[in-house]
């Protein structure tokens, strides 16, 4: 699978796009924030 074809969202707190990554494969669907930063300025 090419880095293109992997799901895309949209970060709740910055707006930018994150890529699939795997060790969010086990909970894709609960993934809101692109990283801790984001998740802690909510």
């Amino acid at each position: 699978m090419r880095k293109s074809e992997l799901p895309v969202k949209i970060c709740s707190a910055c707006g930018r796009p994150m890529s699939w990554r795997k060790r969010w494969a086990k909970v894709w669907d609960a993934v809101k924030y692109c990283s801790e930063r984001c998740r802690r300025s909510r």
